[in-house]
Protein backbone atom coordinates (compact mmCIF):
# COMPACT_ATOMS: atom_id res chain seq x y z
CA UNK A 1 0.00 0.00 0.00
CA UNK A 2 1.23 3.18 -0.80
CA UNK A 3 0.94 5.79 1.76
CA UNK A 4 1.36 10.10 1.74
CA UNK A 5 1.76 12.32 4.39
CA UNK A 6 2.53 15.99 4.60
CA UNK A 7 3.81 18.73 7.08
CA UNK A 8 4.32 22.51 7.02
CA UNK A 9 6.62 24.29 9.09
CA UNK A 10 5.88 26.68 11.76
CA UNK A 11 6.49 29.56 9.29
CA UNK A 12 2.86 28.53 7.21
CA UNK A 13 0.38 30.83 8.02
CA UNK A 14 -1.92 27.87 9.45
CA UNK A 15 0.79 27.78 11.80
CA UNK A 16 1.46 31.47 12.49
CA UNK A 17 -1.93 31.59 13.67
CA UNK A 18 -2.11 28.61 15.81
CA UNK A 19 1.58 29.22 17.34
CA UNK A 20 0.29 33.39 17.93
CA UNK A 21 -2.36 31.80 20.27
CA UNK A 22 -0.25 29.50 22.65
CA UNK A 23 2.53 32.25 22.98
CA UNK A 24 -0.37 34.36 24.20
CA UNK A 25 -1.92 31.43 26.43
CA UNK A 26 1.76 30.60 27.82
CA UNK A 27 1.46 34.67 28.97
CA UNK A 28 -1.25 34.74 30.71
CA UNK A 29 -0.58 31.43 32.36
CA UNK A 30 2.77 33.02 33.81
CA UNK A 31 0.61 35.12 35.34
CA UNK A 32 -2.60 32.87 36.74
CA UNK A 33 -2.24 29.63 35.95
CA UNK A 34 -6.14 29.09 36.71
CA UNK A 35 -6.71 31.21 33.08
CA UNK A 36 -9.61 29.94 31.08
CA UNK A 37 -8.80 30.27 26.97
CA UNK A 38 -10.58 29.92 24.19
CA UNK A 39 -8.32 32.43 21.65
CA UNK A 40 -9.19 31.68 17.51
CA UNK A 41 -6.45 33.86 15.37
CA UNK A 42 -6.84 35.03 11.61
CA UNK A 43 -3.51 36.62 10.25
CA UNK A 44 -3.47 37.92 6.45
CA UNK A 45 -1.26 40.58 5.13
CA UNK A 46 0.62 42.34 8.31
CA UNK A 47 -2.95 42.28 10.09
CA UNK A 48 -3.71 39.66 13.32
CA UNK A 49 -7.12 38.77 14.38
CA UNK A 50 -7.52 37.89 17.75
CA UNK A 51 -11.46 36.42 18.72
CA UNK A 52 -12.62 34.73 21.55
CA UNK A 53 -13.06 34.51 25.44
CA UNK A 54 -11.14 34.69 27.99
CA UNK A 55 -11.63 34.30 32.01
CA UNK A 56 -8.29 35.23 33.72
CA UNK A 57 -7.30 37.23 36.11
CA UNK A 58 -5.11 39.27 33.77
CA UNK A 59 -6.43 42.43 33.00
CA UNK A 60 -5.60 44.73 30.12
CA UNK A 61 -3.09 41.98 28.43
CA UNK A 62 -0.59 43.63 25.72
CA UNK A 63 -1.84 41.58 23.04
CA UNK A 64 -0.28 43.09 20.43
CA UNK A 65 2.97 43.06 21.94
CA UNK A 66 2.55 39.34 22.36
CA UNK A 67 1.56 38.90 19.08
CA UNK A 68 4.83 40.81 17.44
CA UNK A 69 7.07 38.74 19.96
CA UNK A 70 5.39 35.22 18.58
CA UNK A 71 6.47 36.40 15.62
CA UNK A 72 9.87 37.09 16.01
CA UNK A 73 10.21 33.86 17.93
CA UNK A 74 8.75 32.29 14.78
CA UNK A 75 11.75 33.59 12.29
CA UNK A 76 9.89 36.77 11.32
CA UNK A 77 11.65 39.81 12.73
CA UNK A 78 12.91 42.49 11.73
CA UNK A 79 15.97 41.06 10.17
CA UNK A 80 13.53 38.82 8.28
CA UNK A 81 11.39 41.90 7.23
CA UNK A 82 14.72 43.62 6.01
CA UNK A 83 15.29 40.53 3.27
CA UNK A 84 12.28 40.02 2.44
CA UNK A 85 10.74 43.27 1.94
CA UNK A 86 6.96 43.21 1.10
CA UNK A 87 7.02 39.74 0.48
CA UNK A 88 6.52 38.24 3.55
CA UNK A 89 4.82 39.34 6.85
CA UNK A 90 6.58 42.05 8.30
CA UNK A 91 6.75 42.31 12.16
CA UNK A 92 7.09 46.45 12.33
CA UNK A 93 3.69 46.93 10.28
CA UNK A 94 1.44 44.31 12.04
CA UNK A 95 -1.57 45.70 13.42
CA UNK A 96 -4.03 43.84 16.06
CA UNK A 97 -8.06 43.68 15.67
CA UNK A 98 -8.73 42.43 19.41
CA UNK A 99 -12.06 40.99 19.23
CA UNK A 100 -11.64 38.87 22.84
CA UNK A 101 -14.65 38.46 25.46
CA UNK A 102 -15.37 37.00 28.91
CA UNK A 103 -15.86 33.40 28.78
CA UNK A 104 -19.32 32.08 29.42
CA UNK A 105 -20.11 31.95 33.49
CA UNK A 106 -22.00 28.52 32.55
CA UNK A 107 -19.11 27.11 31.20
CA UNK A 108 -16.77 28.43 34.16
CA UNK A 109 -19.04 27.33 36.65
CA UNK A 110 -18.54 23.26 35.29
CA UNK A 111 -15.02 23.77 35.09
CA UNK A 112 -14.58 24.75 38.52
CA UNK A 113 -16.11 21.60 39.93
CA UNK A 114 -13.24 19.71 38.55
CA UNK A 115 -15.49 18.84 35.03
CA UNK A 116 -14.16 19.30 31.52
CA UNK A 117 -14.83 22.67 29.67
CA UNK A 118 -16.44 20.88 26.15
CA UNK A 119 -17.42 17.76 25.00
CA UNK A 120 -15.68 15.82 22.38
CA UNK A 121 -14.11 12.63 21.16
CA UNK A 122 -10.18 12.36 20.80
CA UNK A 123 -7.80 10.27 19.41
CA UNK A 124 -4.23 9.02 20.27
CA UNK A 125 -2.07 6.65 17.95
CA UNK A 126 1.30 4.90 18.34
CA UNK A 127 2.96 2.65 15.99
CA UNK A 128 6.41 0.64 15.48
CA UNK A 129 8.84 3.02 13.75
CA UNK A 130 10.86 6.16 14.94
CA UNK A 131 9.31 8.09 17.46
CA UNK A 132 6.12 5.92 17.40
CA UNK A 133 5.45 7.60 14.26
CA UNK A 134 4.16 6.25 10.69
CA UNK A 135 7.06 6.16 8.42
CA UNK A 136 5.93 8.65 5.85
CA UNK A 137 5.01 11.55 8.71
CA UNK A 138 7.92 11.13 10.57
CA UNK A 139 10.48 11.77 7.52
CA UNK A 140 8.03 14.47 6.18
CA UNK A 141 8.31 15.94 9.34
CA UNK A 142 12.16 15.14 9.65
CA UNK A 143 12.63 16.78 6.44
CA UNK A 144 10.30 19.71 7.02
CA UNK A 145 12.15 20.70 10.39
CA UNK A 146 15.61 20.39 8.67
CA UNK A 147 14.70 22.75 5.95
CA UNK A 148 13.05 25.29 8.74
CA UNK A 149 16.25 24.78 10.56
CA UNK A 150 18.35 26.23 7.40
CA UNK A 151 15.99 28.48 6.35
CA UNK A 152 16.55 30.51 9.67
CA UNK A 153 20.02 30.83 9.27
CA UNK A 154 19.46 31.72 5.34
CA UNK A 155 19.32 34.93 3.10
CA UNK A 156 17.85 33.22 0.53
CA UNK A 157 15.29 30.67 2.06
CA UNK A 158 11.60 31.51 3.69
CA UNK A 159 10.43 30.39 6.50
CA UNK A 160 6.71 29.26 5.00
CA UNK A 161 7.65 25.18 4.04
CA UNK A 162 5.68 22.37 3.27
CA UNK A 163 6.93 18.74 2.76
CA UNK A 164 5.59 15.97 1.33
CA UNK A 165 6.71 12.13 1.58
CA UNK A 166 5.13 9.17 -0.49
CA UNK A 167 6.34 5.75 0.88
CA UNK A 168 5.96 2.03 -0.66
CA UNK A 169 5.18 -1.62 1.65
CA UNK A 170 8.49 -1.60 2.18
CA UNK A 171 8.99 2.18 3.79
CA UNK A 172 11.04 2.90 0.47
CA UNK A 173 10.59 7.21 -0.64
CA UNK A 174 9.36 6.87 -3.66
CA UNK A 175 8.19 11.10 -3.72
CA UNK A 176 9.68 13.82 -1.61
CA UNK A 177 8.01 16.74 -2.17
CA UNK A 178 9.00 20.32 -1.13
CA UNK A 179 7.83 23.93 -1.47
CA UNK A 180 9.69 26.83 0.01
CA UNK A 181 10.54 30.51 -0.80
CA UNK A 182 13.80 31.33 -2.57
CA UNK A 183 14.75 34.65 -3.35
CA UNK A 184 17.42 33.40 -6.01
CA UNK A 185 16.92 29.44 -7.62
CA UNK A 186 19.09 27.41 -5.34
CA UNK A 187 19.51 23.01 -5.96
CA UNK A 188 17.83 21.23 -2.65
CA UNK A 189 17.96 18.18 -4.18
CA UNK A 190 21.16 16.68 -2.68
CA UNK A 191 20.31 17.90 0.44
CA UNK A 192 16.80 16.68 0.60
CA UNK A 193 18.63 13.09 0.01
CA UNK A 194 20.76 14.16 3.25
CA UNK A 195 18.44 15.03 4.96
CA UNK A 196 16.39 11.95 4.65
CA UNK A 197 19.46 9.36 4.37
CA UNK A 198 17.87 7.89 1.08
CA UNK A 199 17.53 9.19 -2.46
CA UNK A 200 13.97 9.32 -3.49
CA UNK A 201 12.54 8.00 -6.94
CA UNK A 202 11.56 11.60 -7.34
CA UNK A 203 12.50 14.65 -5.47
CA UNK A 204 9.64 17.55 -6.41
CA UNK A 205 10.93 21.30 -5.16
CA UNK A 206 8.91 24.20 -6.22
CA UNK A 207 6.46 21.84 -8.27
CA UNK A 208 4.86 25.03 -10.17
CA UNK A 209 7.84 26.82 -9.94
CA UNK A 210 10.42 28.75 -7.68
CA UNK A 211 8.51 31.85 -5.86
CA UNK A 212 8.87 33.97 -3.34
CA UNK A 213 5.95 36.19 -1.67
CA UNK A 214 4.85 33.93 1.19
CA UNK A 215 3.18 33.48 5.04
CA UNK A 216 0.13 35.99 5.52
CA UNK A 217 1.24 37.75 2.53
CA UNK A 218 0.21 35.23 0.09
CA UNK A 219 -1.97 33.08 2.22
CA UNK A 220 -4.85 33.54 4.67
CA UNK A 221 -3.73 31.58 8.16
CA UNK A 222 -6.27 30.43 10.45
CA UNK A 223 -5.60 28.34 13.28
CA UNK A 224 -6.80 24.28 13.70
CA UNK A 225 -6.48 24.00 9.82
CA UNK A 226 -3.54 22.11 9.85
CA UNK A 227 -4.72 18.89 12.20
CA UNK A 228 -3.71 17.01 9.61
CA UNK A 229 -0.68 17.57 10.27
CA UNK A 230 -0.41 18.33 14.24
CA UNK A 231 -1.74 14.80 14.45
CA UNK A 232 -1.04 11.64 12.61
CA UNK A 233 -1.87 12.55 9.02
CA UNK A 234 -3.75 9.74 7.20
CA UNK A 235 -2.79 7.21 9.88
CA UNK A 236 -5.20 7.61 12.30
CA UNK A 237 -8.91 9.66 12.65
CA UNK A 238 -8.79 13.21 14.10
CA UNK A 239 -10.84 13.93 17.19
CA UNK A 240 -11.73 16.96 18.70
CA UNK A 241 -10.91 20.56 17.75
CA UNK A 242 -7.43 22.43 17.25
CA UNK A 243 -5.11 21.70 20.58
CA UNK A 244 -3.52 25.17 20.41
CA UNK A 245 -6.03 27.27 20.54
CA UNK A 246 -7.74 26.46 24.20
CA UNK A 247 -6.22 25.91 27.77
CA UNK A 248 -6.02 22.46 29.18
CA UNK A 249 -9.89 22.66 30.61
CA UNK A 250 -11.41 22.35 27.13
CA UNK A 251 -9.77 18.84 26.24
CA UNK A 252 -8.70 19.68 22.81
CA UNK A 253 -5.33 19.74 23.71
CA UNK A 254 -5.54 17.44 27.10
CA UNK A 255 -7.28 14.62 26.11
CA UNK A 256 -5.65 14.53 22.67
CA UNK A 257 -2.38 14.31 24.47
CA UNK A 258 -3.22 12.02 27.17
CA UNK A 259 -4.59 9.75 24.36
CA UNK A 260 -1.31 9.69 22.78
CA UNK A 261 0.44 9.31 25.75
CA UNK A 262 -1.71 6.21 26.55
CA UNK A 263 -1.24 4.53 23.23
CA UNK A 264 2.78 4.94 23.33
CA UNK A 265 2.16 3.20 26.97
CA UNK A 266 0.39 0.34 25.80
CA UNK A 267 2.37 -0.45 22.52
CA UNK A 268 4.55 -3.08 23.80
CA UNK A 269 4.76 -5.32 21.06
CA UNK A 270 1.89 -4.77 19.08
CA UNK A 271 2.24 -2.95 15.77
CA UNK A 272 -0.50 -0.04 15.95
CA UNK A 273 -2.20 0.93 18.73
CA UNK A 274 -5.05 3.75 18.78
CA UNK A 275 -6.59 4.88 21.91
CA UNK A 276 -10.35 6.60 21.91
CA UNK A 277 -11.89 9.00 24.73
CA UNK A 278 -14.77 11.02 25.30
CA UNK A 279 -15.72 13.84 27.58
CA UNK A 280 -18.84 15.27 28.62
CA UNK A 281 -19.13 19.49 29.67
CA UNK A 282 -19.15 19.69 33.10
CA UNK A 283 -18.28 16.06 34.24
CA UNK A 284 -15.45 14.74 35.45
CA UNK A 285 -16.00 11.63 34.35
CA UNK A 286 -15.43 9.99 30.34
CA UNK A 287 -18.41 8.85 28.94
CA UNK A 288 -15.43 5.86 26.87
CA UNK A 289 -11.84 4.98 26.81
CA UNK A 290 -11.62 2.31 24.25
CA UNK A 291 -7.90 0.79 23.40
CA UNK A 292 -7.38 -0.75 20.10
CA UNK A 293 -4.84 -2.25 18.80
CA UNK A 294 -3.14 -4.69 15.71
CA UNK A 295 -0.34 -7.29 15.93
CA UNK A 296 0.32 -8.57 12.46
CA UNK A 297 -3.66 -10.31 11.29
CA UNK A 298 -4.39 -9.58 14.75
CA UNK A 299 -7.09 -7.30 15.65
CA UNK A 300 -8.24 -6.69 19.17
CA UNK A 301 -10.23 -4.16 21.30
CA UNK A 302 -10.74 -3.15 24.84
CA UNK A 303 -12.27 -0.97 27.18
CA UNK A 304 -9.53 1.38 29.37
CA UNK A 305 -9.75 2.38 33.69
CA UNK A 306 -7.89 5.66 32.83
CA UNK A 307 -7.95 9.06 35.32
CA UNK A 308 -10.10 10.95 34.17
CA UNK A 309 -9.93 14.34 36.10
CA UNK A 310 -8.82 17.55 34.72
CA UNK A 311 -6.93 18.77 37.30
CA UNK A 312 -5.18 15.69 38.15
CA UNK A 313 -4.49 15.16 34.17
CA UNK A 314 -3.42 18.13 33.92
CA UNK A 315 -1.17 18.41 36.75
CA UNK A 316 0.20 15.01 35.54
CA UNK A 317 1.04 16.05 31.52
CA UNK A 318 2.43 19.82 33.12
CA UNK A 319 -0.34 22.09 31.43
CA UNK A 320 -0.63 24.14 34.19
CA UNK A 321 2.73 25.52 33.40
CA UNK A 322 3.56 27.98 29.82
CA UNK A 323 4.22 24.97 27.75
CA UNK A 324 1.84 25.41 24.99
CA UNK A 325 3.87 27.65 22.59
CA UNK A 326 6.46 24.88 22.81
CA UNK A 327 3.89 21.94 22.46
CA UNK A 328 3.02 24.37 18.97
CA UNK A 329 6.36 24.14 18.44
CA UNK A 330 7.26 20.20 18.48
CA UNK A 331 3.83 18.52 18.36
CA UNK A 332 1.90 16.40 20.65
CA UNK A 333 3.88 13.16 19.43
Amino acid sequence: MIKTAEYVSLGHPDKIADYITSYILDRLIEQDDATRYAVEVMVKDNTVVLGGEICSKVQNAPYEEYVKASLREIGYDERYADIWGNKAIDVRQVKVLNLIGNQSCEIAQGVKNDGWGDQGVFVGYACKGEEYLNRELFLARKLNRALYKKARQSNNLGLDIKTQITIDDSGHILTAIVAIPMLQPENMYTYVSEVLDETPEQIIVNGAGDYSTHSSIADCGITGRKLAVDFYSTACAIGGGSPWTKDASKADLTLNLYARRLAVDNLADNDEIWVYLSSCIGKSELPSAVLKYRKGDIWGERNLTVESRPSMLVKKLGLNKPVYAALCRNGLV
